[in-house]
């Protein structure tokens, strides 16, 4: 939540649905100290930047409250990635995150596979990265958040 303290209004204020918590946006903390009355207990922080843009649904936007059926439809917009196991929906939230940095809504798979290291380095086991994200690429065509333009090419399909 963002707010305006000077004029006592919130200025944005959005929901993480849990299907979009993966590992990769959970940064844990250093332990208490000794002295401390909960003595080496670890929190965490959500790195919020982590999670993609889709994983964010607005209910206040620039100080204005977002539409209730807009609100619901982007809430349940992404449903899919519950039914996943958390690394393959790990997989699709990083393939996600690529999407969205390429920062087009055309783009094509080489685009993508610019992300190649970055994936290899968080999935180091995988060594078949440009087979997964053409997989991945596939499963978010299939689930609705992608388009299939032609061989190679693809359309992100519009959050609003």
């Amino acid at each position: 939540m963002n707010y305006d303290f000077k004029e006592l209004s919130v200025l944005n204020f959005f929901v993480v649905p849990k299907h979009f918590f993966v590992r990769e946006i959970i940064e844990e903390r250093k332990p208490l100290a000794l002295t401390a009355r909960r003595a080496g207990w670890i929190g965490s922080n959500i790195l919020l930047n982590q999670v993609p843009e889709a994983g964010k649904i607005f209910i206040v936007r620039s100080g204005l409250p977002e539409d209730k059926e807009a609100v619901l439809s982007n809430g349940s917009k992404h449903f899919f990635l519950r039914d996943q196991g958390p690394e393959a929906r790990g997989w699709l939230i990083e393939v996600m995150k690529c999407v969205e940095t390429i920062g087009k809504r055309d783009f094509q798979i080489d685009d993508v596979y610019a992300f190649e290291n970055r994936l290899s380095r968080l999935y180091p086991d995988n060594r078949n990265v440009r087979p997964k994200i053409r997989q991945q690429l596939q499963y978010l065509r299939d689930r609705g958040y992608l388009d299939f333009v032609s061989r190679g090419y693809y359309r992100l399909k519009s959050e609003s």
